[in-house]
């Protein structure tokens, strides 16, 4: 059927009235009759608009403290009946039920009440019944029914109210039914992943209801879209839209810099820190993390866990950057950093991040728990003569922070807490090693006191003999090979400290 509805009678329900007023003006200046529930009826009666209590249609009560009020064949008839069917129609009439041709019902809250952490009794009474059911059956009949399940559509009601004069089209109903099966799966989903908390079913569900359309995915011929709240992560303050290879070094650069506590401030580059150096003022971590790759700098995105001032605005605003990304600026460091049209500048906001990462793989989607492992020098196990300083375990314990978020395969050389180098993404650690030693060369490092760390064991002695030959004074690795001990016993022949941790951190 493609012809226009009129909207003679309406079904209204609603946990939510904002913006209902006008809906409901609008419905009674085109004489629909109205039928409601509870504290809609009585919102609905204070604006001086007619209405019938369902229970009047029925004639059966709200009953079990209102669990029951709606879930009756006069209701769900009047929504369900098709109009294009002579024996529905005949029924309708004969049990006195009236088309219902339009139903603004919305949902309890319950993701809400989940989030405020009420008991789970208070849950539990958040999961709506009869309003995901009169949902699904004005949708499954939106051939017949307009179906408004969510207030921030009653805006897009009231204008077609208003332009239709309280005739719908086809189109317009399928587009309400669309919007209320995503709000109805959407509302299922919280509802099984609540219950789901311990993952005693192995499934996967995830449902995200705010979308931003990217202007292209990793490449241009591609398609982007971010789900999620972004505008809750981040305040941008200046710039352009976020672009998909933003958003991916973004993502790396928030994971990375929440390794550390004190100021820091890292810079990177598809995915990988090319340059980072944590220090007692901000801007001096800036300076030093330049210093380790400034030619990679250019056009990468800058995180830093401290308030950006005046004086670092202006260093900083000496190098083309795509993306800067602090807690704070000051009034004064804005100025400065707002001077340059294109770069964008984020705020990010305290927002709890998901503890899971998934990604569509093959035909279907691997799932894991994000890396929260980090090992401090309590962890690190010496396995050689030599054994660490106290500034040795702290340089490696920067280093190892880095290591976990550096594409395998990696070594990272670091000394006092600022990274020299690293290898990043080889096929071989030697590759990685030798990638990592040259880089420091290049920019001036002197490697001797440095440290190194892997992602990864050595089972073979050639990294540790040539780390050693560079400078490096103590290696850090997970342990675990086989062949541990040819390391080791380079270690050794080469007086240079190893420590173990136990613990890996691939990252492909």
């Amino acid at each position: 059927m493609s012809q226009p509805v009129k909207i003679k009678n309406a079904l209204i329900s609603v946990y939510y009235k904002d913006h209902l007023e006008p809906v409901i003006h609008e419905l009674n200046r085109l004489g629909v009759k109205i039928y409601s529930t509870g504290g809609t009826e009585t919102f609905i009666r204070s604006l001086g608009a007619d209405v019938i209590a369902v229970e009047d249609l029925t004639s059966y009560p709200s009953i079990l403290g209102g669990r029951v009020k709606t879930l009756h064949p006069k209701v769900f008839g009047g929504i369900l009946g098709r109009r294009s069917l002579e024996q529905d129609l005949q029924q309708l009439e004969q049990y006195e039920i009236p088309e219902i041709d339009l139903v603004i019902v919305d949902l309890y809250p319950f993701e809400e009440t989940v989030e405020s952490g009420a008991g789970h009794d208070d849950v539990i009474e958040k999961i709506d019944i009869g309003g995901i059911s009169l949902i699904r059956a004005a949708a499954k009949n939106y051939k017949d029914v307009v179906i408004v399940s969510s207030k921030d559509d009653y805006p897009v009601l009231e204008e077609l109210l208003k332009t239709k004069n309280g005739e719908t089209d086809i189109e317009d109903r399928k587009t309400f039914a669309l919007k209320a099966f995503n709000v109805s799966s959407n509302y299922d989903t919280a509802i099984f992943q609540y219950f789901n908390q311990d993952e005693q079913m192995p499934v996967f569900k995830q449902s995200i209801q705010q979308s931003q359309v990217l202007r292209y995915g990793e490449n241009p011929h591609q398609q982007g879209v971010f789900y999620g709240q972004l505008d809750a992560m981040f305040t941008k303050l200046h710039g352009k839209e976020l672009s998909y290879n933003n958003l991916v070094d973004v993502d790396a650069a928030v994971a990375l810099i929440d390794e550390f506590t004190e100021p820091t401030v890292a810079i990177l580059k598809h995915t990988n820190a090319c340059g980072i150096a944590s220090r007692s003022f901000i801007k001096e971590a800036w300076i030093d993390a330049l210093a380790c790759d400034p030619v990679s700098a250019f056009g990468g995105v800058i995180i830093a866990n401290d308030e950006i001032n005046e004086d670092t605005a202006i260093e900083i605003s000496k190098l083309f950057y795509e993306v800067l990304i602090a807690p704070a600026y000051t009034k004064e460091a804005l100025e400065v950093l707002q001077s340059k049209k294109n770069r964008v500048i984020l705020i990010r906001n305290q927002v709890e991040l998901p503890v899971k990462q998934f990604k569509t793989l093959l035909n279907g989607v691997i799932e894991q728990d994000k890396d929260a492992v980090i090992e401090g020098p309590s962890q690190m196990t010496p396995v050689t003569n030599a054994q660490p300083t106290e500034q040795q375990l702290k340089d490696l314990f920067f280093a190892n922070k880095i290591v976990k978020h550096t594409k395998s395969n990696t070594v990272v050389l670091a000394k006092n807490d600022q990274l020299l180098a690293s290898g990043v993404g080889q096929t071989s650690r030697v590759d990685a090693l030798r990638q990592a030693i040259e880089k420091a060369k290049s920019f001036g490092f002197d490697l001797n006191g440095a440290v190194m760390t892997s992602d990864a064991f050595f089972p073979f002695p050639d990294c540790v003999e040539i780390a050693a030959d560079a400078g490096i004074v103590a290696v850090l690795q997970p342990g675990g090979s086989i062949k541990d001990q040819d390391s080791i016993d380079m270690a050794n022949q080469k007086n240079i400290v190893m420590v173990t941790t136990g613990v890996r951190h691939f990252k492909h």
